[in-house]
This record gives C-alpha cells, sequence and structure tokens, in this order.
C-alpha cells in the first residue's frame, strides 16, 4: 500500500492515541481510554483463539491503515483478534455499580470476552455499541475481540470500501476503528439524551433514556455558567423546557447552550443549540430549504471522511477540526457526510465551529450494476425502486439486507438525532443498494420529523422527500422544469481535479475534468460557479461541490489527501462562492 502521511499521523503518540472524550453529547468524569498498542493474529475461520500473536496493533486504527503499524489486508475468509489487559484504578467503579465497555466502531462483525467470558458482540461496521462486563470483572482484565468483515458488497453496510479498490471505490478496512473506552456508571445511569430544540416556542425538548431512580432526574440548562431552565424528567418522556429570551444557533452565530442531568447518583453534561430547519417558498415563490424559519443557501462541499494514513480513522481531533475550519474559513456552510458515519467528536466540532452536515446512511446491497448505478449519470434513466426488479437491479433482492439497512437507520437516527449541526437526512445515493426509498423516508420522518430529508441523491428519484436531488458532473447543469414543490439541490458537481506532484497517493488520476495547472482550475471554478449563480436565483436551494480533499485515486479535492496544499487561492474560492449570493 503507498504510504503518505499527514502531519497528524507523522506526529501520532501510538501510545496515547486520539485521547478525547468520544462522545461529547453525553460526558461523565468515570472515563478510561482503552486506545494504544494492543495485540492482534489473523487466522483462517476454523480458530477459536490464536495459539500465538502476530504482533502488536495500534488501536483504533485498522490493520489495513499504515497508522495502525500492521498494513495488511483482513480477508473475507480469515479472522482478525485482538488482546489486551486492563487493571482499572482503584475505586472506578462505584459501589453496586457498573463497567461498560465501549466501542465507537468495529467493521464488520464482533466477538468479545472479558476473562475468557463472552459478555456480547455487534454487527455492523458503522455504528457504537457499549457491553456490560461488571459480572466478568477481576484485578486484571484480559479484553478478547474477533472480528470477521466481508467487504465488497456482500450485503451488509460496506460504504465505499472495496477490497478491489480503484477510482470511487477505496481500500477496503476491518475491525476496531475508533476509540475503545471503558466507563463506571452507577446501577441506575442515563443510557440515552435526546435533545431537541424548537425554536418557534423557545422551548428545548429533553428526554432521558434510562431506568427510573428514586431519588428523581433533574435537568438544568444554562447559559454559560447560569441557570436559565431547570425541571424533574420522567426517565423515557420528553420534558420541555422553556428558555428566556433564545439566541438562535446559526453558523455564522454557533451559540450553544450547555445541559446538565442528574439521575441518581449519575451526572452527565450536553450542548445544544437552538435552530430549526424546514422547507419553505422564498420572496418568488421557489422552494428553499429554512433554516429558523429563514432561506438559508446551503453552499456545501463533499467529505468523504479518508486519510491516507488512517483511512476512515482520522489520525486526530486537530486533523477533524482542520478540515471543519478550513471548509468554512472558504465561505462553505455545510458539509455533506458521505456514506460514512463519523466519530461523535465530528459532530460535536461542527456545532461548535457552525458547520451545517447533510448525514448519507451508509450503503449496502450487493452486485450494483453498472446500468442501474451509473449511466444515470449520462442518460435519463430512472428505476422504480418497489419493484422485484428494480430491487434487484439495485442490488437490493435480499429481505434480510432491507430489514437489516431499516434498523441501522433506526439507530443512526437514534445516535445523531441531538446534533445541532445535522440539517438534512440522506437515506440513499446513485441507487446504491436503493430500495422502497418513499416508504424508508416516511419511517424516517416518523422517527425525526425536524429535519428534511433527501431521500435518493443523484438519481432514481421516487418523488419523495424534501429534495429533488441532481448529480451533474460532465455537463452544464440546467434549472430544471418541473412543477416540484420540493427544494432544488445539486448534491454533486464539479469534481474537478489537478495532480500536486508530492502529495498523491497513488499513480492514478480519477476526476470529471482535467486541468494540468492551477491556473486553468481556478478558471474554470470561478466560471462555473459564476454560471451556478443563474440557476441559484431561478430556484437552486443547495450546492455540493466534489470534493474536500483527494481520497486515494481521486484527485479532484480542494485539498490534497495529505490536507498540505490548498489547490486553489482561499481568495478565489471565497469570491466565486460569494458569486452564488448574488
Amino acid at each position: 500500500m503507498p504510504e503518505l502521511l499527514t502531519r497528524w499521523g507523522r506526529e501520532l503518540d501510538p501510545d496515547r492515541p486520539l485521547p478525547d472524550y468520544p462522545r461529547p453529547q453525553l460526558q461523565r468524569d468515570s472515563y478510561l481510554n482503552l486506545n494504544g498498542r494492543w495485540s492482534y493474529a489473523i487466522t483462517g475461520l476454523d480458530v477459536d483463539r490464536p495459539a500465538a500473536w502476530d504482533g502488536e496493533i495500534v488501536v483504533p486504527f485498522s490493520p489495513e491503515a499504515p497508522l495502525s503499524g500492521v498494513n495488511r489486508q483482513l480477508l473475507p475468509d480469515q479472522l482478525l483478534w485482538y488482546r489486551r489487559t486492563v487493571s482499572l484504578p482503584d475505586g472506578f467503579v462505584p459501589h453496586n455499580g457498573r463497567l461498560l465497555l465501549h466501542f465507537g466502531a468495529v467493521d464488520q462483525t464482533c466477538t468479545v470476552w472479558v476473562n475468557g467470558v463472552e459478555v456480547g458482540g455487534n454487527h455492523g461496521g458503522y455504528l457504537p455499541f457499549a457491553l456490560d462486563v461488571t459480572d466478568a470483572l477481576s484485578a486484571r482484565n484480559e479484553i478478547v475481540v474477533r472480528v470477521r468483515d466481508l467487504s465488497n458488497n456482500a450485503g451488509p453496510s460496506s460504504g465505499k470500501q472495496r477490497l478491489a479498490r480503484g477510482g470511487i471505490w477505496y481500500t477496503a478496512q476491518s475491525g476496531i476503528w475508533q476509540t475503545v473506552w471503558a466507563e463506571a456508571v452507577p446501577s441506575a445511569y442515563v443510557e440515552r439524551l435526546d435533545l431537541v430544540p424548537d425554536l418557534a416556542a423557545g422551548v428545548l425538548a429533553v428526554t432521558v433514556h434510562g431506568r427510573p431512580d428514586p431519588t428523581g432526574t433533574h435537568v438544568t440548562v444554562l447559559d454559560g455558567e447560569v441557570p436559565v431552565a431547570w425541571g424533574t424528567a420522567t426517565p423515557g418522556e420528553p420534558t420541555r423546557l422553556r428558555l428566556p429570551e433564545v439566541r438562535p444557533w446559526t453558523p455564522e452565530d454557533p451559540f450553544r447552550y450547555r445541559v446538565e442531568v442528574s439521575h441518581g447518583g449519575d451526572r452527565v453534561r450536553a450542548h445544544v443549540g437552538m435552530r430549526s430547519f424546514g422547507v419553505g417558498p422564498d420572496e418568488h415563490g421557489h422552494p428553499r430549504l429554512l433554516l429558523n424559519g429563514e432561506p438559508y443557501l446551503q453552499v456545501g462541499v463533499l467529505d468523504q471522511g479518508y486519510w491516507p494514513d488512517g483511512l476512515l480513522t482520522p489520525p486526530s481531533d486537530d486533523a477533524v477540526v482542520h478540515d471543519i475550519a478550513t471548509m468554512k474559513k472558504l465561505g462553505f456552510t455545510m458539509l455533506r457526510k458521505h456514506i460514512k458515519i463519523e466519530p461523535l467528536r465530528f459532530y460535536d466540532h461542527c456545532d461548535r465551529l457552525g458547520m451545517l452536515v447533510w448525514q448519507d446512511f451508509v450503503n449496502g446491497g450487493a452486485g450494483y450494476r453498472t446500468a442501474a448505478v451509473t449511466w444515470p449519470g449520462q442518460y435519463p434513466i430512472r428505476l422504480r425502486d418497489d419493484t422485484l426488479l428494480g430491487r434487484w437491479v439495485l442490488g437490493r433482492s435480499s429481505a434480510a439486507g432491507r430489514a437489516e439497512f431499516r434498523e441501522e437507520l433506526r439507530r443512526t437516527v437514534e445516535l445523531l438525532r441531538s446534533v445541532t449541526s445535522l440539517a438534512c437526512w440522506v437515506p440513499f445515493n446513485e441507487g446504491w443498494g436503493q430500495f422502497d426509498a418513499a416508504a424508508v423516508t416516511e419511517e424516517l420522518r416518523a422517527l425525526d420529523p425536524t429535519r428534511p430529508i433527501d431521500h435518493a441523491s443523484g438519481w432514481h428519484d421516487q418523488g419523495a422527500g424534501d429534495v429533488h436531488s441532481l448529480h451533474v458532473y460532465t455537463r452544464r447543469f440546467r434549472v430544471p422544469k418541473r412543477p416540484d414543490t420540493r427544494v432544488l439541490a445539486l448534491t454533486e458537481y464539479g469534481g474537478y481535479d489537478l495532480v500536486t506532484e508530492g502529495h498523491v497517493w497513488s499513480d492514478k488520476d480519477f476526476g470529471y475534468r482535467h486541468f494540468d495547472d492551477a491556473e486553468a482550475l481556478g478558471e474554470a471554478f470561478a466560471a462555473l460557479h459564476h454560471d451556478l449563480g443563474d440557476a441559484v436565483r431561478q430556484g437552486l436551494g443547495a450546492l455540493v461541490y466534489t470534493q474536500l480533499c483527494d481520497v486515494e485515486d481521486e484527485l479532484n479535492g480542494l485539498l490534497t489527501y495529505d490536507r498540505e496544499v490548498l489547490k486553489l487561492s482561499e481568495h478565489l474560492i471565497r469570491d466565486a462562492l460569494r458569486a452564488l449570493r448574488k
């Protein structure tokens, strides 16, 4: 595998990688980070436990990632094993308390043992899970994790990973790729916290999930250090707290309130911004995305969340902040998080810095067919996705696979519901594993009625959701004539590529229009956005440029893959984006 390191990867301390608290929206003081050096082994499927270990791996980087120190590809007919021992600090677990072992994400199916006792596992490579390991604890604790990853569109959600990588498909990764951590809690504790703003009413709805405690549950909302609202809560039921003189959250003023919850002996902290999203007409009658009741043009960039040294895992928290802050400085107001669910710190930084997020769900399914997922970019092909034929062509014939997607959709909404900056859900992209998009949209709206939905990004529009979403790369974009009350959005465009010597990952060069030098690229970038300004005035309501940075063979990023070079001047990019709003 080629090696291209970021500055953060070069500075990585393998004994203390990604040490920051991994769940900012439900934060406690009882926290033990388990990232760092673990033992690993790769075996056949018939092994019950490795007889010997192959070496060390730096968790939470996948074995395929250079920062793991392993640089080996796990295959579908192999098992990946992890092992480490942990001694808990004296008094870490309170009397009658519990110890939770958290995994931010493990790709793709795993089983966990503590001191030889099987304590649970998980299926699905992009969502967090926690295991209560209290009953298996001893003075010195051995943790063993077994992982299998089918990769390659075998059905389960795999995102853009491929064993046969190339073009728009990237290196397959496996195993633990987000923070592992232990947390001590009392016997009755806050399991989840939902924060849902009602800006028009000046009310924050707080739902505390967990077993009831006889001492009660109390919620306080603070402006800085000053309490502004408080009340008692019943676990599982929303408590509506009215805030005086509400200060709305916007990308220009990303103000957040603090939220503190006491639940018996448990204490947790969070943040929330008061804002609203919706759809409504502008002064000319064009459907627009609304922020806090007013039309707001969302100018975004496609953000794949890949790193040359960490793959899906960012090399540090500072690296995440760099991407968000750089795009904001350039004039973008939104990131479309493409086919990936990020570690929760990413969303917290977007909340804090003021960057809107469109969240794609992770695609699954099997056997994508070129005529269904590629040709529609050039030809007016639209498939129905609720028929036997449509599901087969789009790789969703399996009823079990469709049920799995719906379950992951529910878990994703549950995970990200309280993210202030999350402005739009995107269930399907370019037909990849798409099925029953209209019905899925209604299920999603029932789970979260507070956000717009782009039900089918790119093509195979089923007439559902709040957004009519188009991808246009190789031809001039024109506003379609359409009797449609949905917002018109150009959710992928551009893709202009430029090779930056010394900052490329491979000798391949994939993009949608190639340029030999930065001057020619800049002229084309400016002309493209000048033309799109006319489309905005005719009703185009959101745009997503491809893309934030190069990714493996794709050299169409504004930044190089190592984030060292901005290919165009900041001044040129800001002026081009400013032209969209004139």
